[in-house]
């Protein structure tokens, strides 16, 4: 299928994204007129960015980047992990919204990262679908330096497996088709649950 060119450019869209969070730290976020935005949107979807983030109540991309209804394509799954049915999704977005930008958005202290650390380091076991969910973090995890705290250690794999999720999404037929083209990024970011600030991993 061609890509259709996009409306902005991926660079154009991390601005944006950005933008959006120092207005939520800042506490002077847009409020959305949520009824006249969704009749504009009946009968079609023009998102800017696509995001894969954490299923945590606490980590909602739409508020944090302060974004109005059809501005994000959102995708969330506990851990933010990559699987096939993520893969389709992501497919979904490229090939009929054309967003020019994919952002992986994990978090602080991410509940599936601490039970994979468990797991591999400690031999613990969740329930059967639950730690499905876990074994698709496990090989994001990192060795790690023994003088490192427990919060340290867990922070290392938060970033790690943002990481390893971004590296398998480049990996696909797909990412590699629309990168080829000089207008797609793909990112990894993580949301600081303390100060309420998105950094942005290069």
């Amino acid at each position: 299928m061609p890509v259709r060119e996009s409306r902005i450019s991926a660079d154009q869209a991390l601005s944006r994204l950005i933008a959006g969070n120092e207005r939520y730290l800042n506490g002077t976020s847009v409020p959305t007129p949520r009824h006249e935005t969704m009749s504009k949107l009946l009968d079609h979807q023009e998102p800017f960015a696509t995001v894969l983030g954490c299923s945590d109540s606490r980590v909602p991309p739409e508020i944090i980047f302060d974004t109005e209804l059809g501005e994000l394509f959102v995708i969330r799954v506990a851990g933010n992990v990559f699987s096939p049915e993520i893969d389709a999704s992501f497919q979904y977005a490229a090939a009929h919204l054309h967003t020019p930008l994919f952002v992986v958005l994990g978090h602080e202290s991410c509940g599936v990262v601490k039970a994979a650390l468990s797991t591999r380091d400690g031999g613990d076991h969740d329930r059967s679908k639950i730690q499905l969910l876990v074994d698709y973090v496990i090989p994001a995890l990192p060795p790690f330096n023994s003088q490192l705290s427990s919060a340290e250690r867990t922070a290392q794999a938060v970033e790690s497996n943002i990481r390893w999720t971004v590296d398998q999404i480049v990996a696909t037929p797909e990412a590699q088709s629309r990168l080829a083209d000089g207008n797609t990024k793909i990112i990894g970011s993580v949301f600081e649950l303390s100060s309420g600030r998105v950094r942005f991993l290069e």
